[in-house]
């Protein structure tokens, strides 16, 4: 099991949610995992039916056979704020900048300084250990930014580490690479089977790979549910007999006489057909997907949204899979 595991996905695929579902699954056994949210959003305390998560971590669920969750939402500031004392030692005079204002100017001004500060608090969860010198976390789970910018978010340092040939700021921009680039990282994708986000996709894969980080898995979230086989899809379609569809529908007490019936042929016709050209499309998509050549998985649709019990359930899902 990879010790860094990293979700991004095109806005709107559910990259949080599958973030969420994947500390679940990996929780298993006693073991503990950490999930980190790094835009500010708050989406993980919402999906966990918990208040909003401080710049702590905070243990958040149970998995099953006792595993924990924990949960930390990483503060740009603070989290400088952590380097000026480790590095510098300023102690109450790192405080005093925050009041002034300072902190919240050179995070703003210092291009990708942001991200350095998030993507080093995240890895030094994953470096850290305890006095018996166990690792604090089996895992670390974070809920990156969106494929279109993932790859910069996390080669940020290395651009850093480019820049400032010594000092504090060179060597942690270093040891970031040293664990964003190794085995022990992965860098998932979550997609629909849609064009756009599959495209997406696609193109975020060749710019990590490009960039020389570990790409992990592909995950395809919110899958619809089959409705028909692959008989009931054929080209006859549009030409099914209209009068025994009619009488089925009659049978089945749907429209009362068959002449009522036979009024919701085409329309049903209509929805089949409309059915047929997703299906089509959706498995056309699932091909190229394929042919990325990376381990896929899908995740159901769910009918009621997802709440607690519906991380469970993808978490459930994604066990089964085999995602450990």
């Amino acid at each position: 099991m990879s010790r860094l595991q990293v979700v991004s996905g095109k806005g709107g695929t559910g990259k949080t949610t599958v973030a969420a579902a994947l500390a679940l699954a990996l929780a298993t056994e006693g073991k503990r995992t950490l999930l980190v949210e790094v835009e500010g959003r708050q989406g993980i305390a919402q999906l966990f039916e918990t208040e909003a998560l401080p710049y702590e971590e905070r243990k958040i669920a149970v998995a099953p056979g006792g595993g924990e969750v924990y949960a930390l939402a990483i503060d740009a500031e603070l989290a400088l704020l952590d380097y000026l004392q480790m590095f510098y030692k300023l102690g109450g005079a790192g405080r005093a900048l925050k009041k002034l204002g300072a902190v919240d100017f050179a995070t703003t001004i210092a291009p990708g300084l942001r991200d350095v500060l998030l993507t080093g608090k995240a890895c030094e969860a994953v470096r850290r250990k305890d006095r018996g010198g166990r690792f604090a976390y089996d895992c670390v789970i974070m809920d990156a930014p969106p494929t279109g910018r993932i790859t910069r978010f996390l080669n940020v340092n290395d651009e850093v580490a480019g820049l400032a040939k010594i000092g504090p700021i060179h060597n942690q921009a270093q040891a970031v690479m040293r664990v964003l680039k190794s085995p022990e990282t992965q860098v998932h994708l979550v997609t629909l089977l849609e064009e756009m986000p599959v495209q997406e996709t696609a193109d975020g894969i060749a710019e990590l790979r490009a960039a020389g980080l570990p790409v992990g898995r592909v995950i395809v979230n919110m899958v619809r549910p089959a409705l028909l086989d692959a008989a009931a899809l054929g080209p006859g379609l549009g030409g099914a007999p209209r009068a025994a569809i009619a009488a089925s529908l009659s049978a089945a007490g749907l429209g009362g006489s068959r002449g009522a019936a036979a009024r919701l042929v085409d329309p049903l016709l209509d929805q089949a057909a409309e059915y047929a050209e997703r299906h089509a499309l959706e498995a056309s998509q699932r091909s190229l997907l394929t042919e990325l050549d990376l381990p896929l998985h899908e995740l159901p649709l769910l009918s009621d949204g997802v709440d607690l019990a519906g991380l469970y359930e993808l978490a459930a899902e994604l066990r089964q899979q085999g995602v450990s």
